[in-house]
């Protein structure tokens, strides 16, 4: 009983008011410190407008959002060649004025921005056909240019792919839209040649003559010819095909002299 009646008399007493009043004082003051140092570090309480920036170029977008104080964050660049480089396509969040959403100061825009170039892997048409390889070219962006060279043994299939007049391996990165030019093999087998009249000429001269032709062959047939210098002074005495007024060959065709090799001044 007597600790009872010591434990109500401190309780009333002028100390114990005092002390439970300092409690009470810190805890609020501790309270209003926190609620007021939270208010700042989230912003609470703020309103503010996400202005539209859907169009604008990124160059433009920290004077535009220097009034609300907000920052922007650059995402990702997404290739529209219809578009100047460094548009603005999308954004995050919306404009305030379509989607009715506020931010406070601390938040940052995320926004996505055209371009105007994308790299595009090479693809590997050496050995292909022209026609899949201007399929190829077509799907993946690239513009292409033909040249032809003579060629029996590939005839129709890319020999060299080019590019600026420089050979370009498979797996190198352009920009799409870049010009590829296709080096493509012509055979020119079949096509009507005039047939040259060889019947005088040395063979060194009958040879020259028929490498100046497309696509022909020659072959000499002289017996007792062993060197250059014999080649040189045999004279061609038959030639098959034979030759006649306005005869015509087909290119591919082998052409073949026959001589003897001239007896010398015993």
């Amino acid at each position: 009983m007597e600790l009872l009646k010591k434990l109500g008399n401190y309780i009333w007493s002028k100390n114990f008011a005092i002390q439970f009043g300092l409690i009470i004082l810190v805890y609020v003051l501790g309270v209003l410190i926190l609620k007021g140092c939270l208010s700042y570090s989230t912003s609470h309480g703020e309103k503010i407008d996400v202005p539209n920036l859907i169009g604008k170029n990124q160059n433009n977008l920290k004077n535009i959002l220097a009034e609300s104080g907000l920052e922007f964050e650059v995402l990702d660049s997404i290739y529209d060649p219809s578009k100047m480089e460094g548009t603005v396509l999308a954004q995050d969040p919306e404009a305030t004025s379509t989607s009715k959403i506020y931010v406070k100061s601390t938040h940052v825009v995320k926004v996505r921005v055209s371009k105007r170039t994308q790299l595009v892997e090479v693809p590997a048409l050496v050995d292909k056909s022209q026609r899949f390889a201007a399929s190829v070219l077509k799907s993946r962006g690239f513009r292409y240019k033909l040249e032809y060279e003579p060629s029996l043994e590939a005839h129709g299939a890319v020999l060299q792919q080019l590019y600026k007049n420089k050979p370009i391996k498979a797996g190198e990165r352009l920009p799409i839209g870049s010009t590829i030019k296709l080096i493509v093999g012509r055979g020119d087998a079949g096509l009507p040649q005039d047939l040259p009249d060889l019947f005088g000429l040395t063979i060194e001269e009958a040879r020259a003559r028929v490498a100046n032709m497309s696509n022909m062959s020659f072959q000499a047939i002289c017996p007792g010819c062993a060197t250059k210098a014999d080649s040189m002074a045999t004279r061609v005495e038959t030639q098959s095909p034979e030759f006649s007024e306005g005869a015509i060959v087909a290119s591919g065709t082998t052409i073949t002299v026959y001589s003897t090799k001239p007896e010398l001044d015993k």
